[in-house]
């Protein structure tokens, strides 16, 4: 058995404030036992406009500065961040990393569903204006906690990836989140117990909280659900702040023995 810990917070567009939370909470949860800590999306900041983003992007003081935070607190991280690509100057990648208790980078995630809305005489969200879409599903990370598969946000909404990282062998799926107030109110809850039950796995699910800044909100409530779609933890409406959750191996393979579902799927039926 290992503890875990999910995190929220407001970050906004000032990058060594938002580097600064983030160290902090490393060192609460290390304080408090935990192995490894789940930090939210875009931990490094939320920008109020395209061209602020891709300025910030270019800062790597928050990096550097979980790396080394991790390695003091001797805890692993996961953590969202802005990644700069040298093939496309006017985008970024939304990128999740795992870092170890040396705070050297484990695993490495590109978010692979971006959100793209443009209706007629409705509204236009278009994530891939800004965002490059990643390629490729990693394999899930040996972690204190054990195989950590890594999505982001938007991720949650697509079971086959989940699935597919089950199949891989993972004990534990992530989903650093930005979710809105409105998408947070109706899904958010129900969309992880979906995905921890489905796929029998532990659900680290951290998320930002408030208002980032005029144009922008999220929802919060970070937490902990466990492979029987019970929430073991979850952070507070209004503020930043940590939830613990126990995270048991011996439980997880019990509920896969006793409902063996994913021996009983049939992908020739639905490939």
């Amino acid at each position: 058995m290992a503890l875990a810990a999910v995190g929220q917070f407001c970050a906004t567009s000032f990058v060594e404030a938002n580097t600064k939370i983030c160290c902090g909470l490393i060192k609460k949860a290390a304080e408090r036992g935990a192995k490894m800590l789940f930090l939210p999306e875009a931990s490094d900041f939320i920008a109020e406009s395209k061209e602020q983003a891709l300025s910030l992007a270019s800062n790597h003081v928050f990096i550097q500065g979980v790396q080394q935070a991790a390695k003091d607190a001797n805890i692993w991280v996961s953590v969202g961040f802005h990644e700069q690509c040298h093939e496309d100057t006017q985008r970024l990648f939304n990128t999740q990393i795992v870092m170890n208790d040396n705070g050297s980078v484990v695993a490495h995630y590109r978010k692979i569903h971006l959100f793209d809305v443009d209706i007629k005489n409705g509204p236009r969200l278009m994530e891939s204006e800004s965002t490059i879409a990643g390629d490729s599903l990693v394999p899930p990370v040996k972690t204190p906690l054990g195989q950590v598969g890594l999505q982001i946000c938007y991720d949650v909404r697509f079971s086959e990836l989940s699935i597919a990282q089950r199949r891989l062998g993972a004990d534990v799926l992530t989903f650093p989140s930005a979710f809105t107030v409105k998408t947070g109110m109706a899904h958010w809850e129900t969309l992880l117990r979906a995905r921890a039950i489905e796929t029998q796995c532990y659900v680290m699910a951290a998320a930002q909280i408030g208002q980032h800044n005029p144009k922008r909100a999220s929802y919060g409530h970070a937490m902990i659900v466990d492979p029987w779609g019970t929430v073991l933890g979850q952070c507070a409406d209004t503020q930043e702040g940590l939830a613990f959750g126990v995270v048991d191996l011996d439980y997880l393979g019990r509920i896969r023995q006793e409902m063996p579902v994913m021996t009983h799927r049939r992908p020739d039926q639905y490939q």
